[in-house]
């Protein structure tokens, strides 16, 4: 039996909007400073116990670059080449794309800017926090992979997405903010490689997907 065909989706043209949107609205705040809501929001996950530290310092590796790569390993050794493709695609891009925010959003980490904050982990004090790299690596490749996975494993990279954005802060790393619009740069990124590359049509009554945008790739 060969692989399903691969299609162009809609659903990604679409993620890839709404992912500008968010980072595009969380960028326009961060640049101001860290409001009130967001600095309260930091507090409170921040200021969670320490003996959560051990756990977060090891989760937050699953966004260091080095994933893509491994991702990209694994997907050669299902003999998934398209994922593979993906997985290293979203790593350039995320690359690419937090150098060209650094030139736009200039906001320190907060070590810098939180009174009070709690640093742990070895996490530093200085630096651009505007966007954070981790969550938009671990995003793309969760937006890449998800479409791959069946049944309740396909909730499984949206679970790593959230314990690395909570670890990020809970470090000190960064602000909610920073997170949030990792979160939406990172969709975008995803979404992108996605309409690049392609991804299996979804296997259910066997019909043609009826998504307009879709275009079939027998490859």
């Amino acid at each position: 039996m060969g692989s399903p065909p691969l299609v162009r989706r809609r659903l990604d043209a679409a993620a890839a909007v709404a992912g500008l949107a968010l980072f595009g609205l969380c960028a326009l705040v961060a640049d101001r400073g860290v409001p009130a809501p967001e600095r309260a929001v930091f507090s409170w996950i921040n200021g969670l116990p320490d003996s959560l530290t051990v756990a977060t310092h090891t989760i937050q590796f699953l966004g260091v670059l080095a994933v893509g790569p491994i991702v990209a390993v694994i997907a050669l050794a299902a003999r998934r080449p398209r994922l593979a493709a993906a997985a290293l695609i979203v790593t350039a891009l995320k690359l690419l794309a937090e150098r060209f925010v650094w030139r736009l959003v200039a906001r320190d980490r907060p070590g810098m800017t939180e009174p009070g904050a709690v640093i742990r982990g070895g996490t530093p004090t200085t630096g651009l926090s505007f966007v954070s790299g981790h969550v938009v690596l671990v995003t793309g490749l969760a937006w890449c992979v998800t479409p791959y996975l069946r049944g309740a494993w396909r909730s499984a990279p949206w679970i790593v997405v959230a314990l690395v954005a909570f670890a990020r802060i809970y470090l000190g790393a960064h602000n909610p903010l920073d997170v949030l619009g990792g979160l939406g740069l990172g969709l975008a990124v995803g979404a992108l490689t996605n309409l690049i590359v392609g991804v299996p049509q979804p296997i259910s009554t066997g019909a043609p997907t009826s998504d307009p945008y879709s275009v079939q790739d027998p490859s």
